[in-house]
């Protein structure tokens, strides 16, 4: 998963030159995702997780395989934007994952955060190795390379995850629980991870926009690795030590604050090491945030629409990595790469303060 967003735009950009195609392109296929995300999501509460995610997985590798071709064999614009739709029905494996450590560890709530921090440090470190080996075999043998291989390992993967049947949940009935989207705190904590997708989606597209405007584009997936490792010693050392009291309203000012690093780095040095070092350390402040809202929005689900709970956290995480995406390409191209670094710590900012938001209207209500 973590390879087709830079895979996608090394492709497009390469091929038509133009990182606002390639940004627009992505962001419809992510936002396409955030579309059909939560219906899969609750077929799979219904069904459960291998008699869905199978076919809905080999339909989105369809979808990548024909984005591919077009690339390769110069179909129209338009043709990247009907294919990279069809990634659409890709499963939110991230999410699957996430239903069944809440199934198994229902009763601990403290292993259960130390398996959301396992799992938030794990999604990281597949989004630090995804960057650099679709930049290592788009740069080492054909554009097209880091698609294919995503693809396949994508399709591989998810064969091998759907056969672990013994802690899949159970299928349950038709839910008669409310939406999760009428859960008392929800629809704030969506709007935060929409902001928080911003984040991510911006600067991927801008960090590779930077790198390739000093001439070292393979350097891109190195760079943006950096970030995610951060994110991932911070998850780990977050879910080891379980630090008391730290919540969300903590969570979101610290990242408010290190996403302006990139930027200073950029603007200021001009210099693509300095910009590596603030994107580690802007990282550390990712993962924390992220499990602490997840934990959040897996205590205010009903526990029998958890899928279709978590499938609207990665809608809302898709929708902003679609609008940061565009946002980053469009800054980039029409502003300056280095610039555009400020999309990501604008977005950071918005979802400070749209927690600040709704703490108050709590408080007023």
């Amino acid at each position: 998963m973590g390879m087709f967003g830079v895979s996608a735009v090394v492709m497009i950009a390469g091929s038509r030159g133009s990182y606002a195609l390639a940004g627009a392109v992505t962001a419809t296929g992510l936002a396409a995702t955030g579309v059909a995300g939560p219906w899969i999501a609750r077929l799979v509460d219904r069904h459960g997780q291998a008699r869905v995610a199978v076919p809905a997985t080999l339909t989105a590798v369809l979808g990548s395989l024909a984005l591919l071709l077009c690339v390769r064999y110069g179909a129209p614009d338009w043709t990247l934007f009907a294919a990279y739709a069809a990634t659409a029905t890709t499963p939110n494996i991230g999410g699957l994952s996430r239903a069944r450590w809440a199934h198994l560890l229902r009763e601990d709530t403290g292993a259960l955060h130390t398996a959301n921090s396992f799992e938030q440090a794990a999604d990281e470190l597949c989004f630090m190795l995804g960057p650099v080996l679709a930049s290592f075999l788009t740069g080492t043998f054909f554009p097209e390379a880091g698609t294919l291989a995503g693809a396949a390992l994508l399709l591989a993967g998810m064969l091998l995850f759907t056969a672990q049947r013994a802690t899949e949940p159970p299928p349950q009935a038709r839910s008669k629980a409310p939406s999760p989207l009428r859960s008392p705190g929800i629809p704030p904590l969506l709007a935060c991870f929409v902001a928080t997708g911003a984040v991510f989606g911006s600067m991927e597209v801008v960090t590779i926009a930077y790198a390739d405007a000093q001439g070292h584009r393979a350097a891109a997936g190195v760079v943006l690795a950096l970030q995610a490792a951060g994110s991932c010693a911070a998850g780990l050392l977050y879910g080891a030590l379980k630090p008391a009291g730290l919540r969300l309203a903590q969570c979101l000012p610290a990242m408010a604050v290190l996403m302006t690093l990139p930027w200073l780095a950029a603007t200021v040095t001009g210099s693509l090491v300095a910009l590596a070092g603030a994107l580690l350390v802007a990282g550390m402040a990712t993962a924390p945030t992220m499990v602490t809202a997840m934990t959040l929005v897996q205590q205010r689900t009903p526990a029998d629409r958890l899928n279709e709970g978590m499938s609207l956290v990665v809608t809302a995480l898709l929708t902003g990595i679609a609008c940061g995406s565009a946002a980053g390409g469009w800054a980039a191209e029409r502003l300056s790469p280095a610039a555009a670094f400020a999309v990501p710590a604008a977005a950071a900012t918005v979802a400070l303060l749209i927690n600040l938001a709704a703490r108050t209207h709590r408080r007023i209500a």
